[in-house]
């Protein structure tokens, strides 16, 4: 590799010739701030923060997409460059709604970080302001244009899923950030995905809160309150109170549950594994009458939209299953009710997830039973339970800890943990199909050519009872989108199933989870750390597959009959239809 030596504020750095200048900085332990620049994302020094002088340049020179040469003498710290910098920084600042302390990202803005780190006291060109949208109609996006400080990163981080459906709106004063058309996201074909969110280093972008209707019905003494939450939100929500990346707090996280004041408290992982004993079986079905294959997972509802919108001639290839979550929300209003004699019009059921898209998918139509009933009432995701948390002045780092109730769905294994990864369902339902198929407990059980964020698509080849079985995972749309164009072209293997999760990484990335500034994501694989908790966790589990949880058994000797039959179908399964992208008539 060919090496470039370089001076940066005093310190002899030699880094690859393929190095930016931020890039070399941070080898020297040099600071560079940043504001549209997000690794891997949106590299288009745009915003002008990350400034530098290098001598014998006639210009100061924007660090993240400024290359490095030989010889070259850079100055991060220079008058000249905190002088610029700090007027950067007061015009985005004197055309932005500093209400800061209201602001859903107060305390974790990264404009809000930079303008504490510069001492800006004041703003200098105080003037008009361009005109701006509040947009609130959908489920799960909260676009708000007076935050929007024009970055791109949003834009990028739309496009890097290959939905595009974020762009640059008019021109000069006028510019704003928001659909085509700039109709609301309700009207967009959007996928809900909430990269956008993750993205966005302000408070432009958020999800649509919905904790003031949990606490009302936590104070309701006529509503029963029953709480799930997903594997991926105890790979994440430690960061939120100061954790290191990847932190797993399982039993802390139920610990603070508790104390909220639901009724009960259950975990999402019982859903997943109800979810590979339902899928596991239509996957066989399939595959033994001539279905339809290859079978693809259902189990992500920004995938499911994308599939919708996009690639509606692939909706037979869809599982019917519900997610998880739509399961477990669908039998707490039937078979927890029942059995413990509550009448489900009392009962409110609250998803806690690592997803934006989750709580679009809770209102769709075909999620309510014939008496109206939905099977998930309120979806929150990780960041609005950790402000809740917060609100209650709960000491998060300090709680002993716990587990969920363990009675009629409390029970789950290591199979229904490593669903937040990529890989993690096709894994999980491999454990279970694979025993099925060979007929034995197979003691390899590991599938861990599946595991991984390296490669955007995975691919493994099995031979199980002398049936060749054909796999692919894909995380992100983008890659959902490569791999549906190569079956659509007939380039493609010959797939039995393929897992797809919309958002890179898989659900431990989801939209709804902690915002991590731009600074940290320079030096850490948020995807990988947060994958890790879940890996360990499966390891400790005394079941590590979903056709050995017995209270899932339970479930179907009591109540449901037999995987895949009428009344699991009836509760359990789900349909899907193409979506118009952009009706005619919001052009108009």
């Amino acid at each position: 590799m060919s090496m470039v030596n370089l001076t940066i504020d005093g310190v002899s750095v030699s880094v690859p010739a393929t190095y930016t200048v931020l890039e070399a900085a941070r080898k020297a332990g040099v600071k560079i701030p940043t504001l549209c620049y997000l690794k891997g994302v949106n590299v288009a020094g745009a915003c002008r923060v990350c400034l530098v002088e290098i001598e014998k340049a006639r210009a100061l020179a924007a660090a993240c997409v400024m290359p490095v040469s030989e010889g070259m003498v850079v100055h991060t710290n220079s008058p000249k460059v905190r002088a610029t910098r700090k007027s950067t920084l007061e015009m985005i600042l004197s055309d932005h709604n500093r209400d800061c302390l209201s602001c859903i990202r107060n305390r974790n803005c990264e404009l809000q970080t930079l303008a504490d780190e510069y001492s800006i006291r004041k703003i200098t060109f105080e003037g008009e302001k361009s005109p701006s949208v509040y947009d609130d109609k959908s489920f799960s996006i909260v676009r708000d244009g007076s935050k929007c400080i024009k970055c791109g990163r949003c834009v990028a981080a739309c496009n890097k899923q290959s939905i595009g459906v974020l762009s640059f709106l008019n021109r000069g004063f006028s510019t704003s950030i928001g659909p085509a058309y700039d109709v609301s996201m309700a009207d967009a074909p959007c996928i809900y995905c909430g990269q956008c969110i993750i993205a966005c280093p302000v408070g432009a972008l958020h999800e649509k809160e919905e904790s003031e209707k949990v606490w009302d019905a936590i104070q309701d003494p006529t509503k029963h309150v029953v709480m799930q939450v997903a594997p991926a939100v105890r790979a994440a929500i430690g960061e939120e109170f100061g954790l290191p990346y990847g932190t797993r707090v399982t039993g802390k996280l139920f610990a603070a549950m508790r104390r909220l004041g639901v009724d009960k408290l259950y975990d999402t992982n019982f859903g997943a594994d109800l979810t590979i004993i339902e899928e596991g079986n239509e996957l066989l079905n399939r595959i033994n009458n001539g279905g339809v294959l290859p079978m693809i997972t259902s189990c992500s509802p920004g995938w499911i939209r994308f599939c919708e919108f996009y690639y509606p001639e692939f909706i037979p290839n869809l599982s019917s299953c519900k997610s998880p979550h739509q399961m477990e929300g669908a039998l707490i209003k039937s078979y927890y009710a029942e059995k413990k004699g509550i009448d489900p019009q009392t009962i409110v059921t609250v998803s806690v997830m690592p997803c934006t898209s989750k709580k679009t998918e809770a209102s769709r139509e075909q999620h309510q039973n014939t008496d109206g009933l939905r099977d998930v009432d309120i979806v929150l995701t990780t960041r609005e339970l950790a402000r809740m948390i917060r609100e209650a002045g709960i000491d998060f780092c300090n709680l002993p800890d716990e587990g969920p109730d363990m009675d009629l769905m409390g029970e789950y294994t290591g199979a229904g943990v490593i669903f937040g990864a990529t890989g993690g369902v096709m894994e999980a339902a491999l454990r279970t199909v694979a025993d099925i198929l060979e007929d034995k407990d197979l003691p390899t059980f590991e599938y861990k050519s599946v595991r991984g964020v390296a490669a955007g698509i995975k691919e493994a080849e099995l031979t199980l009872n002398g049936k060749q079985i054909r796999v692919a995972v894909a995380h992100s749309t983008a890659s959902a989108r490569k791999l549906l164009d190569s079956i659509r072209e007939g380039t493609a293997p010959s797939y039995t199933f393929i897992e797809i999760m919309g958002c890179d990484g898989g659900c431990v990335c989801g939209g709804g989870q902690p915002q991590v500034p731009a600074q940290d994501l320079m030096d850490i694989d948020i995807r990988a750390e947060r994958a890790k908790a879940l890996y360990e966790e499966d390891t400790v589990m005394p079941e590590r597959k979903s056709h050995k949880n017995a209270e899932i058994m339970k479930l179907y000797k009591d109540y449901l009959g037999e995987p895949n039959g009428h009344l699991a179908h009836e509760l359990l399964h789900t349909h899907y239809s193409p979506r118009e992208i952009y009706p005619d008539s919001l052009a108009e």
